[in-house]
Order: C-alpha cells, then structure tokens, then sequence
C-alpha cells in the first residue's frame, strides 16, 4: 500500500469569504465532515492561501469524501472548488465543482488501475474548463493530460499552479514545510 492523500483548493482572492463559507459548512453539515451532529464539537481544519489558490486540509479529506464535501462546499461560495485525491500511489483524481455541479474531472492512473476499478470514470470529462480554470497554456495541458502516472501528473501541476499538492492533514505534524504552510482554524 503506497502513499495516499486528499484535499481541496477553493480559486479566491477573498480569504475571509473563503473562511466563511467552511464555517457554514462545518456548522451545517458536520456529518459530511465525520461529525456528530447531536454533540457539540469542534472542527478543526488547515488553511493556506497561494496564489489565487485557498488551500485546505482536514482529516475527513480521504479518496472518496473530499468530491462530496468540495461539491458541498461550492453550493456555499460562489468560487471553483478543487478536489484532489491522491490514493495508493495509483490514482490521483482532480474535480472541479460549482454551485454543486461537477464541472470537469480527470482521473491520472495507468491503464490495469482502470481495468482492475471497473467503476473508475471520470464523471464529467470537460478539459475546457480544467484548462481555464487551472489558468495554464494549451502546451502545458495536452502535456498534463497525456500523463498517465498519478505522481507525475501530481507534480506537474503543482508545478503548473505554483502549489504543492502535495499535503495532507495527517502530515502536519511530521512536516515543517506544511506547518508553516497552514494556519490551523477552529469552527
């Protein structure tokens, strides 16, 4: 079993909007982020700001919960929200949600990793929008889209939207770079 991750990216100027709409989400779907909604807790999630990119980790963010909470997420704010999972070193999934609708998708894997997922299909293929959304050159999208290994394609687009994807809630505490990287929030 390799390395797996997952988190999303919310494009936004406006970091204070940004805070808001994940204190509305946590308030009102705790559920979706592994919360009890009879007790009162707090959740607690890493914020960064790159870019025009808002960053965030939390440890619900798992391959296969962090699309339902990005789509969540984007029928609060009125911004793209970018989902990443990254699992066994095998897939790396990235979605685009607004106002609740998948937008774009592309699934990074080799061909056996989708012969052996039977169910593994991009739900919106649409590189149009992945394009304009990721704001890079047509060159450097037909080289991304032509990756086929999840790490590779992980790393260069970080490369190509100047952050590391590269993260994950479970590392903060092992990785310095991440912690001065994130700004730990309380909702």
């Amino acid at each position: 079993m390799g390395r797996s991750f997952a988190n999303l990216h919310i494009k936004s100027k406006n970091f204070e909007k940004t805070v808001d709409a994940l204190k509305k989400l946590s308030e009102s779907h705790p559920k979706l982020l592994g919360e009890n909604e009879v007790q009162e807790t707090t959740v607690v999630m890493y914020v960064s700001k790159s870019n025009d990119w808002i960053s965030v980790l939390h440890d619900y963010f798992v391959w296969g919960t962090v699309k339902k909470i990005g789509k969540t997420l984007s029928q609060l704010i009125e911004e793209p929200v970018m989902t990443a999972g990254y699992m066994n070193e095998e897939i790396f999934e990235l979605s685009f949600f607004e106002k609740g609708d998948i937008q774009a998708e592309r699934i990074f894997c080799e061909q056996w990793t989708r012969d052996e997922y039977e169910q593994l299909k991009e739900e919106r293929l649409n590189d149009d929008y992945l394009r304009k959304a990721l704001d890079i050159r047509n060159e450097d999208f037909d080289d991304l889209r032509r990756i086929t290994s999840p790490e590779q394609a992980v790393d260069k687009l970080s490369e190509l939207v100047k952050m590391s994807l590269w993260c994950n809630y479970e590392w903060i505490p092992y990785e310095e770079a991440l912690r001065n990287r994130f700004e730990k929030r309380r909702f």
